[in-house]
């Protein structure tokens, strides 16, 4: 089959595409589907640069510019682990099954399925242990790509493959923010990162949950932000304590973190929620810990979410409650192109490959 490999850490010739690499097989419980589409995330590229290593403090944009193996050295997978190279990249996968393995019935040969990313409960060398489709076992930047039965929901919907693809990583990361800060109808919530494929869904996720949202964007952007549920878009490098007041929101639900992470906390409300599941504008931040603690608030780290959540997704999707915002597709060949594309960030929403 053809799939992109990444060789090592560092630039874009890390990914080498090639056509010989050889078709999984599904082990028990396992389904083989065929990659439609695959979409591309963050991750991907902190995973090429080596940017989860501890050694690195920059954003995630200026994350290229060091030692590969120090970078190595010091683990430079998203868990702290190193990665074994090669590695088919690729969380978000739609596609449709073509193989079973023992214990999956005959008859899901042929649905069309999204892909769960989060592999609960499996095996590894150190025991039982959640897993990452592309990220710790190799995933949908491929023609095909062999997942657990259960990972694999069947989905019914008139959307395409390149659509249904931009939803797998980024809808669940922020539904799964929105859930764990409790986010509820009538209350005000901040996104960050408003534009990206994460902060976009949090837009319609937070709106579908009756919440009031403001949202930081780019001006370019802000207009489509606002369509997409947002009552207010302020600029990347607004004063939030100036524009809306201290104390004036419920809950903030950020990907971005870096030098605004002071002020994120100081709009918060006494008992209210901070959420965070990237930080693309810098990991190391300046904490307060009077802040923290005088206003009682809560720091959620949110990674793997439960799996009612991808459930809901389906059903969110199924019934047009939530839309997909896809920015541009590329082919799984033109993988680099895709990714400078995706690191100039001047589009909106998610950049998807095609086999």
């Amino acid at each position: 089959m053809s799939a992109v490999l990444l060789t090592g850490h560092g630039g874009f010739d890390c990914l080498a595409y090639r056509s010989d690499v050889p078709t999984p097989t599904p082990g028990a419980d396992e389904v083989l589907v065929q990659v439609g589409a695959a979409g591309m995330n963050n991750t991907d590229i902190n995973m090429r640069t080596g940017w989860y290593s501890k050694s690195v403090t920059r954003s995630t944009g200026n994350a290229a510019q060091r030692d590969p193996s120090k970078t190595a050295a010091q683990g430079s997978g998203w868990t702290g682990a190193g990665i074994v190279f090669p590695l088919i990249q690729g969380a978000d996968a739609c596609g449709r099954i073509v193989g079973t393995g023992s214990g999956v019935a005959a008859a899901r040969l042929g649905q069309r399925v999204l892909v769960d990313p989060v592999l609960r409960s499996r095996p590894t060398a150190h025991g039982m242990r959640t897993l990452y489709l592309g990220s710790d076992c190799d995933g949908a930047f491929a023609d095909y790509v062999c997942v657990p039965a259960v990972n694999a929901h069947p989905i019914d919907s008139s959307l395409s493959d390149a659509e249904l693809a931009s939803f797998p990583c980024s809808y669940t990361a922020a539904e799964n923010m929105l859930t764990r800060a409790g986010v509820r109808d009538g209350e005000t919530v901040l996104v960050t990162g408003a534009s990206g494929g994460v902060g976009s869904a949090a837009v319609q996720l937070a709106k579908r949950r009756g919440a009031r949202i403001v949202a930081i964007a780019a001006a370019s952007k802000a207009a489509e932000v606002l369509r997409l549920g947002a009552s207010r878009v302020l600029p990347r490098d607004a004063d939030l304590v100036a524009a809306l007041g201290k104390e004036s929101v419920d809950a903030v639900i950020d990907v971005v973190g870096g030098e605004q992470f002071p002020d994120l906390l100081e709009i918060l409300r006494p008992g209210c929620r901070y959420a965070v599941a990237g930080a693309i504008g810098g990991a190391l931040v300046t904490l307060d810990l009077r802040t923290l603690y005088l206003k009682d608030l809560r720091l959620l780290g949110c990674t793997i979410a439960e799996p009612e959540i991808f459930h809901a997704l389906v059903r969110y999707i199924e019934q047009a409650e939530i839309g997909p915002v896809l920015a541009k597709t590329y082919q799984l060949r033109d993988i680099a192109d895709a990714q400078r594309d995706f690191l100039a960030k001047h589009h909106l929403g998610k950049i998807v490959l095609t086999p």
